[in-house]
């Protein structure tokens, strides 16, 4: 049921003092309003960056479509407002609200965070602050929502233990409508007694039904429960549960049949640009190959596949229900899908009469590349890949297991159909990379820039995005320390001198950024003392360039006497515990294990060889 006043109020005092009012008014295309008095749950699934964003996640309108197919559940959506926004709310004692009904968020059962980005996390602090909701878990009753995070930044979830009440690991399809209608079931039952509790009381009941849902789910991990210790020169030692019953480690959710998975053909068409104005259809879940640098492939297993012609129709339906004339086919390695080319004629044949472009956001360079811009016809705005690396004996040492022949021929047929641009991603600050591997990176964007004269006449467009590299939870390259902050300055200073070709562009990462990614990626829970004092002391949207201020949280972790070094840049023993070992994945610890003292072993030999 819509909230007339509130909404009334917000159109007339709040949103003629924002910039770009449209994001805050809901109302769109293929949203779903329903009343709350004709429902038994309430959940909000919030964002933790702004509308233009968050309306750009797929995963939100699978979720969003997802329960709002339950009859008995009404799922609507919240977002971090702008700065200007956020200053009207305030003084003007509004709080957040979600856009289908103008509902405040603390007046939901559940509030689900999606965790895409590390930097996001002071915006979750600021939407729970915004929505009137207790910033800590532990000072919430059962008036107040149940806080709920998933996405790939749970895989390390301490930085946040104080403030989100369940992380969930995984697949969030099957555990998310399950968390939502056991916490329902528990908070009834709780309810039915009618008493009436003291403030302390009320927290304490809150607290028993947090243990009997940790209880009940497997893929539930609630950080209140847990109690972490520490040696006494600061070193994580790990976590111990403080009720029986509560299990020791958390197993992820997953979802073993893909396309039995209905995909959301009716997805909420946004008013205002958004980041990605487009159809989203996810063709794949996993990856088939095991790059010792990357996160997803570890998380995402085990691979599973959607048939063609799920993926066909169900683009069509959206299409229609839409009106977008892009569709972007999405995976971790699109061209690795096991029915790529049957995919692209298929998809080809049905949209191109319509008008409709096919973007691939995620090539892997493999020989399909070399027969993929004849696939793609018309559709010439540019090659993205992410070679990673440019020398093979680094990629060896990596697990990337592509060829440089495969990459440049792969452009060359693409130039010979008329495509201009290739953008490739690299990282730097890889364990034991060397000034050669720096230095091929600008040599691969250079060769490609000629291969793009010899078959054009004129030099191709190339971008080489350079991304400082952050060892992530779960990967066989978590033990290692992030290099420093002179590291990154010189290469990237190596890269800049060493470019020769107008055309092509060397991007490289912002340091501070990479370093306050690492201290919210790879941080325990006194991380979340250093978020809390700088969102207090005014960090907000860090996403965006122009608000992100990281002096906040080196300020903060000095006054909190918290040393920094040991999270950035101190390598840890197989021994240690980390932070994040209570999750589990797929093949567990011992397979990341061998892969760390596989990785050192090619290393040693590579430093041989040199």
């Amino acid at each position: 049921m819509l909230n007339q006043t509130l909404k009334d109020y917000v159109v007339s005092r709040v949103l003629p003092h924002v910039q770009s009012p449209a994001q805050y008014l809901g109302g769109e295309l293929n949203m779903v309003r329903k009343s709350h008095d004709e429902v038994t749950g309430r959940l909000c699934l919030a964002f933790p960056d702004t509308y233009t964003v968050g309306m750009s996640h797929h995963g939100l309108q699978v979720l969003y479509t997802l329960m709002n197919e339950r009859t008995t559940w009404a799922c609507e959506r919240a977002f971090t407002p702008l700065l200007d926004m956020e200053a009207q709310l305030r003084q003007q004692a509004v709080p957040l609200y979600s856009l289908e009904t103008f509902t405040p968020l603390v007046q939901f059962d559940v509030l689900g965070f999606t965790l895409q980005y590390e930097i996001s996390y002071s915006n979750l602090l600021t939407m729970l602050d915004l929505g009137g909701i207790a910033l800590h878990s532990i000072d919430r009753t059962l008036e107040q929502p149940l806080v709920i995070a998933g996405g790939p930044c749970a895989q390390n979830p301490e930085p946040l233990a104080p403030f989100v009440d369940v992380f969930v690991t995984g697949d969030g399809e099957p555990s998310l409508p399950r968390i939502c209608e056991t916490w329902l079931e528990l908070k009834r039952g709780a309810l039915s007694l009618g008493k009436t509790l003291s403030p302390a009381a009320a927290r304490e009941l809150r607290r028993e039904l947090l243990v009997e849902l940790a209880r009940r789910l497997p893929f539930a991990y609630v950080p209140s429960l847990y109690e972490a210790s520490y040696a006494d020169d600061g070193q994580f030692l790990g976590l111990e549960p403080l009720y029986v019953g509560v299990p020791e480690t958390i197993e992820p959710s997953v979802i073993d049949d893909l396309d039995a998975l209905p995909l959301p053909t009716r997805p909420i068409v946004p008013y205002v640009e958004c980041v990605h104005d487009r159809i989203s259809i996810e063709i794949m879940r996993g990856c088939p190959w095991q790059c010792r640098f990357c996160q997803s492939t570890v998380i995402k297993r085990p691979l599973r596949i959607r048939e063609v012609e799920t993926i066909v129709s169900a683009a069509l339906e959206t299409y229609r229900n839409t009106g977008f004339d892009e569709i972007s086919l999405l995976s971790l390695s699109t061209s690795d899908y096991p029915y790529f080319e049957q995919l692209i004629r298929r998809m080809q044949e049905v949209f191109q009469p319509l008008g409709v472009r096919i973007q691939l956001p995620s090539l892997r360079v493999n020989e399909q590349l070399r027969s993929m811009a004849a696939l793609m016809g018309e559709d010439r705005r540019g090659l993205t890949l992410a070679p990673e690396v440019a020398r093979d004996d680094m990629r060896e040492q990596i697990r990337k297991k592509i060829k440089n022949e495969d990459l440049y021929e792969g452009c060359r047929q693409s130039f010979r159909h008329g495509w201009k641009q290739v953008k490739l991603y690299f990282l730097c600050g890889l364990p034991g990379e060397r000034g050669v591997d720096l230095d091929g990176i600008v040599d691969m964007a250079e060769t490609i820039a000629r291969i793009g004269k010899e078959e054009n006449g004129q030099y191709a467009k190339v971008t080489a995005s350079v991304s400082n590299f952050v060892p992530k939870a779960h990967t066989p390259y978590q033990w290692n320390a992030i290099e420093t902050r002179e590291y990154f300055a010189e290469a990237h200073k190596r890269l800049w001198k060493r470019r020769l070709i107008k055309a092509v562009n060397i991007k490289c990462h912002e340091v501070e950024t990479t370093m306050l990614e690492g201290l919210l990626s790879r941080g325990d829970r006194r991380s979340a003392e250093i978020l809390e004092l700088a969102w207090r002391r005014g960090a907000r949207l860090d996403t965006w360039y122009e608000h992100i201020d990281t002096q906040r949280y080196w300020t903060a972790a000095a006054d909190l006497n918290i040393d920094l070094h040991t999270v950035l840049h101190k390598s840890y023993e197989l021994s240690d515990r980390l932070p994040w070992d209570h999750l589990n994945v797929r093949k567990g610890r011992t397979y990341l294990e061998k892969e760390q003292q596989r990785a050192v072993v090619q290393l040693a030999a590579m430093a041989e060889a040199v």
